[in-house]
């Protein structure tokens, strides 16, 4: 089985019970590409499986056998893997001397490990399969960065260091997959910046409580400087994950880039 016949490919996207991963889930059904769901959470892959009348397989991404059966179920459904967006990942607040080993390892585990095994297993099937089409690769992987991964990041970065340097290891596996992989697989990452979700209502709760200030302020400070003038939507980085899956961007490989608004600028 090859492409859809409106010309979009078959999507698996990780972490697509929530927030960007179900914001992307929902942009790739929308135009017509057969997505497949995945969630550490059974119930909130279920939930986004059964909105998107699609295909959910609930996978722990620190396990390679998880991230292989996420893989394998694709193709048995759809015949193939075109496109895997490597989106699962946590966040969490802590001052750097108050981190200890279980808060880097379980940051780093998720979020370099866990895209690791995921894009090894999806390279695999790629590999094994025919192009795109003529001319193009056998198949795209995207990775979940974070402009949290560049230099800067301001005051926050002194209460996310293993955060900030999980989403910098994500944007070097990208380099290097890249690398690795082309001219077969392209590997790109996706740097987003402050986007409306969960995850930064709960940043700004826990930030504020550390600054001893009122809750919302530190998100409406972050968002001030922003030069766009907004926040930033789920959406915003769908669009971005929707060029890079598409054939406009065959050509690029192993790039990290910023959406954002503007507040990190290169």
């Amino acid at each position: 089985m090859t492409q859809a016949a409106n010309g979009w490919p078959v999507v698996a996207v990780t972490g697509a019970g929530q927030g960007i991963g179900r914001a992307l889930a929902r942009a790739f059904a929308r135009q017509g590409a057969r997505v497949v769901v995945s969630d550490i959470d059974a119930a909130s892959c279920a939930a986004a499986a059964d909105e998107l009348q699609t295909l959910g397989v609930p996978a722990d991404v620190t396990r390679a056998e998880d991230c292989a059966a996420l893989v394998g179920r694709t193709v048995e459904a759809f015949g193939r893997l075109d496109v895997m967006i490597c989106n699962a990942g946590i966040m969490q607040l802590k001052p750097l001397l108050e981190l200890d080993a279980s808060d880097w390892d379980r940051m780093l585990g998720v979020n370099v490990t866990g895209t690791f095994l995921t894009l090894q297993a999806a390279a695999r099937q790629m590999l094994a399969q025919p192009p795109l089409g003529e001319g193009r690769p056998r198949g795209k992987i995207l990775l979940m960065a974070s402009i949290a991964g560049r230099s800067g990041a301001g005051p926050i970065a002194a209460v996310i260091p293993h955060y900030r340097a999980s989403k910098a290891a994500v944007i070097s596996l990208g380099q290097s997959a890249a690398v690795a992989l082309a001219p077969q697989i392209t590997v790109n990452a996706i740097c987003p910046g402050l986007v409306e979700t969960d995850m930064w209502q709960r940043m700004d709760r826990d930030w504020t409580a550390l600054q001893g200030a009122p809750r919302g302020q530190a998100w409406q400070q972050r968002v001030a400087a922003v030069p766009m003038g907004r926040a930033q939507t789920p959406a915003d980085v769908a669009d971005l994950a929707l060029f890079l899956a598409s054939p406009a961007a065959d050509y690029m490989t192993g790039q990290s880039i910023n959406i954002d608004g503007g507040l990190m600028m290169s």
